[in-house]
Parts: structure tokens; sequence; C-alpha cells
């Protein structure tokens, strides 16, 4: 089978050029490859297999290149890469692995095509087109890679029992692909990953992270959890998740399984947002329900402050998974945290002073806050569905109303406290204080309006009330 067209990039032709003048075969290998059978478009990241050393093999296009584009050596791995235009091609020898058990890391000796592709994680990565001359184009496919892409099944290779065990990284990588592309995971590969579900302790939290990414950024998010959760890698990596499954009944009163509705959550506001942060947001919003879980006789169940308790333990999930401690994470806690304020707004009748206070609290975030509230809608009755929907609508046109003639967004002081220090005389002290918090609430509490005469009227009024004298 002949697959020209994949190739038809210029850049093809000229690694064609460099391998045969080497006297050397080799291949696009994976993702490229899948991707063009699948017709996804052509990836941006190309991966060549030289039957030889792939540097020498890199070192050849550039100099063959009429821009000679810098080649990044890693002489430990065997491997080089460059880039050409937009396009980045990672050259590396064909490989023979063998693995050790406490370790993902194998040794590594040269091999032939066939070894490399013994060792490729699914029969859909394996695929490889021929470069040189005599069979450019070429399609190899030991492992009826390509039937496996007709089926949309994720398949290993070789025994599933191995490939996972030698490296467990791969059993996040298949329900990844599985996410990603809608495919179903191979009922022998689906078992070995749950008998070698403890294996993934001995993967780098920053690699995990990465996968977990990619699934929560695809289109179904709940695919990819759902198969961690099935095959019970999830408690190994986010038992937070875990401990909201279930549905406990007290006296005939029960309450909604948490983790299920968050995976609706997730799937919802992935229809409206491509923001991972946001995404991460609506995974983690509820996970303070677990531990503020109560049962009383008279209200039934209560998960009182769970938003609190949940935007703390953000923090602790972030560090244990070696992810940024920085403003993602802070966004990610301040979406938590506020997760239940637009529900209730949107429930009551929602007031100018409720409406600025969300928007003052909310701040740039306003926005992401109400995709995410209008994606916690899961309930299944219509007529509920209805209702809600069109009281966050009505909250949306308040913001709006209320943001333009209050400008709270940016909320600045309209009178600051060199203003207050020189208008009554005083040095640094808890007065100034109580009087920029003071104009902050009246303006918040619609007592007088964002402008300045206004506040510093009031600045006067309040400073006599707590006994102070203008200068």
């Amino acid at each position: 089978m002949n697959h020209t067209q994949a190739l038809s990039n210029p850049i093809f032709k000229i690694v064609s050029q460099a391998a045969d003048e080497l006297g050397m075969d080799c291949y696009v290998i994976g993702g490229f490859v899948r991707d063009f059978l699948l017709e996804r478009g052509t990836a941006k990241d190309i991966d060549i297999v030289a039957i030889g050393s792939g540097i020498e093999l890199a070192k050849k296009v550039a100099a063959l290149l009429k821009k000679k584009p810098q080649v990044s050596v890693f002489k430990n791995f065997g491997t080089a890469m460059l880039r050409h235009g937009d396009i980045e091609l990672e050259f590396v020898g064909a490989r023979k692995e063998s693995y050790h058990r406490d370790s993902r890391k194998p040794v590594v000796e040269d091999g032939t095509l066939a070894d490399d592709q013994n060792r490729r994680d699914f029969t859909i990565n394996a695929l490889a087109l021929s470069l040189n001359a005599d069979n450019f184009g070429e399609l190899l496919d030991p492992f009826d890679g390509v039937s496996d892409l007709k089926k949309k099944i994720i398949r290993t290779p070789l025994e599933p029992g191995i490939t996972y065990s030698d490296d467990p990284l791969r059993m996040m990588r298949a329900i990844r692909f599985a996410t990603q592309l809608n495919f179903k995971i191979e009922q022998n590969s689906l078992l070995a990953i749950t008998e070698n579900k403890d294996r993934i302790t001995i993967i780098s939290k920053e690699r995990i992270v990465d996968e977990l990414h990619k699934i929560l950024a695809s289109n179904v998010p709940s695919t990819g959890f759902s198969l961690l959760h099935k095959t019970g890698l999830l408690p190994y990596i986010l038992p937070e998740l875990v401990a909201l499954q279930g549905i406990e009944e007290i006296e005939g009163q029960r309450h909604k399984d948490n983790f299920w509705h968050t995976l609706e959550v997730v799937d919802n506001i992935s229809k409206t947002t491509d923001n991972l942060w946001l995404r991460w947001a609506a995974l983690l919003h509820d996970i303070g329900k677990a531990p503020t879980k109560k049962f009383h006789k008279k209200i039934g169940w209560t998960f009182h402050g769970h938003e609190f308790v949940g935007s703390k333990m953000v923090y602790k999930l972030f560090k244990r998974l070696r992810m940024p401690l920085n403003d993602k994470m802070k966004f990610v806690q301040k979406m938590v945290l506020m997760s239940s304020r637009p529900i209730v707004l949107s429930e009551d009748y929602a007031t100018d002073s409720a409406v600025r206070r969300l928007v003052f609290d909310a701040g740039e975030n306003v926005e992401d806050l109400m995709t995410l509230c209008e994606a916690d809608i899961t309930t299944k009755n219509p007529k509920k569905q209805r209702r809600y929907k069109n009281n966050f609508k009505i909250v949306r046109e308040k913001i709006i109303e209320v943001e333009e003639r209050d400008h709270i967004r940016k909320f600045q002081p309209p009178v600051s406290g060199e203003e207050i220090m020189a208008t009554f005389n005083l040095k640094p002290s808890k007065e100034i204080g109580i009087i920029k918090e003071a104009i902050k609430e009246a303006i918040l509490e619609g007592e007088i309006p964002n402008e300045y005469e206004a506040a510093k009227e009031f600045m006067l009024a309040k400073g006599k009330a707590i006994g102070l004298t203008p200068a």
C-alpha cells in the first residue's frame, strides 16, 4: 500500500535523499502516519526512525537544507531534533529495548525496524512509511494497525501485560488516546491496565499530569475519567474525586452521586471553553463535598462550606501532583471557592448590591465563573433546566448593567489612601483602612455611586463620625 500523498511536504524528499546518500533505511513512524490515515490533518511533530544513527541522519538533512537549521543532539538518548518552518523533526536510530521492574527507563540497543515497531505502545502508533527512494511512501503495518484504526480500537503490539508493566505510562496513554480519538480499548488491554494499575506509582507526577491535561483538553473528558475509574487508576492519581462516588440514603433521604455529576459538569464546560484551567476548576469544583457531608434529621444531607474546604484542597492536590502553584492554581482555587455564588443569585432575586459584590469578588474572572455555574446545571428535569438557564441569563444581564454603571470589575477606590491621609493630616494608621473599607462598602451597597465627588463627601462624613477633623 503506497501513501506518497502523506509525504507531499518537500522535507520528506530531503530526508529521503539524505538517507540514500548515507546508504541508510529510514521511515516516518507514529502519530504523523496515524493522524494522516485518520484524516485528522498532518501533525507538526514528525518522528523519523533510521536503521543506523539518527543523529548522523539529522546532520545530513540539515546540511542539505538551504537554510541550515540548528540540530539539537541528545547523545544520551541517541536522538536529534531540527526545526524546518513550522515542522519539528525528531530523528532516532531503530532500537531494541528491555526493562527493569523498578523503572520505565529501558536498556537500549541498536535494532531493526521490526524491533522498533515491537517497542511501540499501540498498533496504531507502530505504522511506518518508508522514505527511501526505491519504496517511497510504502506502508509497513506488521500488527494490522490500519484495521484497528478502522475498528477504532486501542491495542498493544505485544502481550498487553508486558507492554504496560514495562512502561506503566502507556496505561495513561491508552486512556488518553481512547478519549481523544473516541476509540475503545481492546478488552485484554483493559484487563491488563486493571491488573497493572499499581505500577503507575513508578511514573513521575509530571508525566501523569501531562496525560491528564490531554484528557481534560479533549472533547468529552468524561470518557477518560470513567476509564481511569473503571481500571482502578484514579485512586492513585486523584483520590479526591474517587471520594465523591456513591449515593448514601438515610431515612429515605438521598444525595446525588457527586462523582458522576462532576464528570457531567466537565463535559458541559468543555462544549463552551478550551480554557484548560477552567476545565480543572470544573473537575475539582465539588471535591470539598466528601469531607463536609453530613446528615441532619430535619433538613437531610448538607455540604456546608464545601467550597471553602474544596479551595484549600486544590492547593494540596496541585502540590502533590507537582502542578504549578502560581496564578493558575490561584485561579482554580478562586473558581472553586466562588462556584456556588452565582447559583444562589440565580435562585433568589438578584439585587444590584449582590451582583456588585459578585463582580467585585470575581473581578476579571466573572465570565469564567458564570460559565462554570452554567455548566453545573445537570438536572434532567427540562422545566427546572429551563428555569435555571433563564435565571442565569438574568444574572448575566444584570452584571452587564451594573458594570456599565458602577465599574466594579477593575475596582479602584475613587479616593486614595494618600488623599485620606492629607485630608485628616494622618500618618499611616488603622483609621485610613476603616475609611477606605467604608467607602468600598457604601459603593457595593449602592449607598453612593462609584464617583470621586460622592466618595469624597462620604469620606468627610465618615472621618467626622470616627472623631477625625479635616486639616
